[in-house]
């Protein structure tokens, strides 16, 4: 049996683009030991997966030589390397969906991932992780330059005889740098980096004498590296930005009194106070107290939700209106945005289908143009006489045009916004693949209860005889009281909805299989189903009529007897979610075709279907929705499977992706590829949008970075443009690209 492998994590400053995680990944994994190394440039992350201990320091020199800061954070179970399925070959089999067990799990690999407890931090570099960007080491660096090259023009100009050796000096102020990073990626395995063709390039221009041109064009690089940074910095808040919302201190119940203390400190089961207007500091259930609680900043949802006592309250969101008493659910790492946060940084380090294509792409498009730069400094003055100087020239052009940036970061980048965005919105997507999965769903498969249903009963008629419905309602409410089974929680919430009033009732007694009976205001009263009331009272035929309409519409009925006489029907139903409707209309305009799976029985099933416009298959158990999934592939269509992530882990292990219904739960986070927080169905097919707006936006991209190289590629071979155009052409498609790419963080689907 292969060896468990561990995890330890690390976060990196001054990581900016693709081409430097492809350098990070690529020197650590030189280490001894190492597995696997994920690397995520918007999560300024690095996972590493060791089959033994990991010698930390060495990791730390290696990231720190490349001139990138690096400090351990902690370590957790699994990571994009270890839980990420290969959706690729739609590998699901031994996933265990209901018990969430990711440890121990073989994930294709034959590797198993275990937790390795981390060890203290340490820092190295100044590119210190969150640094602000004009703080950095890089801003200095660029800002000294542009100085120096400012400089050199006033000295040049005021003393000619110098101006070859100010240059010289104005370019060395930028140039060691780049040339010490180059040298340090090639000893680390990347030869053929940006820096690299960088400084061939400067070197090159200035054997040619073109040294004034080449300090320019150092200037200009370090600039574009640093709008990188900055862009990059956007993307990483995006996301980072969730963690914010939670506020630093709560107010903890302590020894009788109310005492102050950081939110991290909260424990599990501490209760806390919310004041109106505050945000609330964790997750927790209320104990006392009733508000309107704004989830907009957490779910996207625009209406407050009005919750009161026993009701869940999530970390982040605002409280509107009353002084509410929490008590805390999980702690602050393991709130809902932790590990909202935590599951988009894991998705941005396991790479898209596309972005692996790019980044085999580019190990052989950089050698190339290497390659294609020498031929053309050196075939025109060899084989047709051309000019050295001029030639070299274009060859060094050619150099800085092909540098793969843009091309390289174009993937990642609009991955990574789709990401941030979606997770924004409540669409939690596990990874690239996933989130690029989406754009070839071709059918839905949906569960029925608590997922196109709310997944709780309520009153749906009222049917009275001889009386008002309000004395039907209160009636029955009062045989009711103190229950907990979801027929008598619907009968009282509706009552408390209508207002009914609700008397005591007197030796109140269940009737096992039958119903409830005791005696209310003197009147001996009995709620159950239709065959016992009809025990108790006679039915006429219209009432019998009425029943049977009811429960071909897919209601329950409960029959209310009161003095042995029928006073009236209460029929209650899950009822649809009250976006079910336009969630399903919505998936068929895209050319989805949707379907519903339910072990309901096929009556009730019928009656949701037929009121939301959906094809049925009822009756089904566990095994048979797996086997309806299959069915539906063999057709040659692409499956989705919506589901709560328990009942239903057969089919979602089976489909092409699973998507867990949920409302921040463990359940919603953990399982399935793909989770929808706000529980709307209308958000599968926001899902499928933001999957294909992703996929376009990843089109314009290498559209945008080939086809400014391919212009200035036959510019510069012309003799039109030279090296600061060229520079221009890869910091400003890397710059273009990378703007396109955080269009998508204002996606509204």
């Amino acid at each position: 049996m292969t060896a468990p492998l561990k995890q330890t994590r690390f976060r990196i400053g001054g990581m900016d683009c693709a081409s430097c995680a492809a350098k990070i990944d690529t020197a650590v994994r030189r280490l001894d030991g190492v597995a696997d190394v994920s690397v995520s440039v918007t999560g300024a992350s690095m996972t590493v997966s060791h089959g033994g201990p990991l010698n930390d320091d060495k990791v730390l020199q290696q990231v720190a030589r490349l001139g990138y800061g690096i400090v351990k954070a902690e370590a957790r179970t699994g990571g994009p390397a270890a839980r990420a399925h290969d959706h690729a070959a739609h590998d699901h089999e031994g996933y265990d969906h209901e018990s969430h067990d990711h440890e121990g799990h073989d994930h294709g690999g034959g590797q198993q991932i275990t937790k390795e407890a981390a060890g203290s931090s340490h820092l190295h570099s100044h590119a210190e992780p969150g640094q602000a960007w004009w703080r950095s080491r890089r801003a200095a660096l660029t800002l000294a330059c542009a100085a120096a090259l400012l400089a050199a023009y006033g000295i040049g100009h005021l003393y000619p005889t110098t101006e070859r050796w100010v240059f010289l000096a104005a370019l060395l102020v930028g140039l060691v740098p780049i040339a010490r990073r180059a040298l340090m990626a090639a000893l680390a395995g990347t030869p053929f980096s940006i820096e690299m063709l960088m400084t061939i390039a400067a070197v090159g221009a200035v054997m040619i004498g073109a040294t004034e041109e080449a300090a320019a064009v150092v200037v200009l690089f370090l600039i574009g590296e640093l709008l990188e940074g900055v862009a990059a910095g956007r993307a990483r808040a995006s996301i980072q930005g969730l963690a914010d919302l939670v506020p630093k201190t709560a107010l903890v119940e302590r020894e009788g009194g109310t005492v102050e203390v950081p939110a991290e400190q909260l424990a599990v089961g501490d209760v806390i106070t919310v004041r109106p207007g505050d945000r609330i500091p964790a997750d927790g259930e209320i104990t006392e107290g009733s508000s309107d609680i704004d989830e907009a900043p957490v779910t996207g949802e625009s209406t407050p939700k009005r919750k009161s006592v026993g009701e869940p309250v999530f970390a982040g969101t605002i409280n509107s209106d009353g002084v509410l008493k929490v008590r805390v659910t999980a702690a602050a790492s393991d709130n809902t945005i932790a590990r909202v946060v935590r599951l988009v940084e894991e998705a941005q380090e396991a790479k898209a289908p596309t972005e692996r294509f790019i980044d085999r792409f580019s190990r052989y498009y950089t050698p190339g143009v290497l390659a294609v730069g020498a031929l053309v400094a050196l075939l025109p003055p060899l084989v047709a006489g051309g000019d050295w100087n001029e030639w070299i020239y274009k060859g060094l052009a050619i150099l800085l045009i092909g540098c793969p940036c843009a091309l390289v970061i174009s993937t990642p980048a609009a991955i990574a916004a789709g990401l941030a965005t979606g997770a924004r919105r409540g669409l939690l997507m596990k990874g690239g693949a996933v989130l690029e999965g989406f754009r070839r769903i071709t059918a839905v498969a949906f569960d029925k209860t608590g997922t196109l249903t709310a997944g709780k009963p309520v009153v749906t008629d009222i049917v009275a005889y001889g009386r008002d419905e309000r004395s039907v309602l209160a009636l029955a409410a009062a045989l009711e009281q103190g229950s907990s089974h979801p027929l008598a929680v619907a009968i009282l919430d509706r009552a408390k909805t209508d207002k009914a009033p609700v008397p005591p009732a007197l030796a109140a007694k269940a009737i096992s299989g039958k119903g409830v009976e005791g005696s209310v205001g003197g009147v001996a009263v009995f709620l159950g189903s239709g065959a016992a009331a009809g025990e108790r009272a006679d039915m006429t035929q219209a009432q019998r009529l009425a029943i049977d309409s009811l429960n071909g519409q897919g209601k329950t009925v409960s029959v209310l007897v009161a003095d042995g006489v029928v006073a009236g029907l209460i029929a209650m139903r899950d009822e649809p979610r009250p976006d079910a409707a336009a969630g399903i209309a919505a998936l068929k305009a895209e050319g989805i075709r949707a379907v519903m799976l339910t072990g309901d029985n096929r009556r009730t099933a019928e009656a949701i279907a037929v009121s939301l416009g959906i094809e049925a298959r009822a009756e089904l158990l566990p095994q048979d929705k797996q086997r309806i999934v299959g069915e539906l592939q063999r057709e040659g269509l692409t499956v989705a499977k919506v589901g709560d992530g328990i009942n239903d882990a057969p089919a979602l292990a089976a489909a092409d992706i699973g998507i867990a219904m949920g409302g921040g739960t463990d359940v919603a986070l953990e399982t399935a590829d793909a989770a929808i927080l706000h529980g709307r169905v209308t958000d599968v097919v926001r899902m499928v949008r933001l999957s294909r707006a992703v996929m376009a936006n990843i089109g314009q991209n290498i559209t945008v970075a080939l086809g400014l190289k391919a212009v200035f590629l036959v510019t510069t071979i012309l003799g039109i443009t030279g090296l600061w155009p060229a520079i221009l052409a890869d910091t400003g498609a890397t710059v273009l690209v990378t703007a396109n790419a955080m269009r998508l963080l204002r996606w509204r689907g």
